[in-house]
């Protein structure tokens, strides 16, 4: 069985990612900040680390650069799950290691298949530090933007 790392500092949020990870048949490992995240990851040493942006005490960016600067844990896959997506937050995140950046919200489904397909993949999945962040598309998003991708009159 796969163990993720989620670091999330809003329980509610976190407690969702958790019990999404859980039904889809992951060990889930938590941790409520940057600090834990990092002494966790070398104690754990999980499979993925999903981790929040905006954290106390060491940001998500100081986290994954102190999870990649260690050699216990530098070959762990670690994904930024955040509501900023702004290019320069991508960037950043994506500099200091990470394989992805996750926008919040998500739904739970299509969040536990990404998973799935970085554990398969870790690098799959890794946009170039220029690109646009992708939402996980939410129901019936995709029937939304398949039709507003169809030419007029069709």
């Amino acid at each position: 069985m796969h163990r993720i790392l989620i670091a999330e500092d809003e329980p509610d949020i976190r407690d969702l990612i958790a019990l999404t990870l859980r039904f889809g048949g992951f060990e889930v490992i938590t941790a409520i900040n940057g600090v834990e995240a990092v002494e966790k990851a070398k104690s754990e040493v999980p499979d993925l680390i999903l981790l929040d942006v905006r954290m106390p005490r060491m940001t998500g960016y100081e986290a994954c650069a102190a999870i990649k600067a260690d050699e216990t844990t530098a070959h762990i896959p670690l994904v930024f799950l955040s509501a900023k997506g702004q290019q320069d937050e991508v960037r950043s995140g994506l500099k200091v290691g990470a394989v992805d950046y996750i926008l919040k919200p998500f739904a739970p489904d299509v969040l536990i298949k990404r998973v799935k397909e970085l554990l398969e993949n870790p690098t799959k999945g890794k946009p170039a530090a220029d690109a646009s962040p992708k939402p996980i598309p939410q129901p019936n998003s995709e029937k939304q933007s398949s039709e507003a991708a169809k030419p007029a009159g069709e």
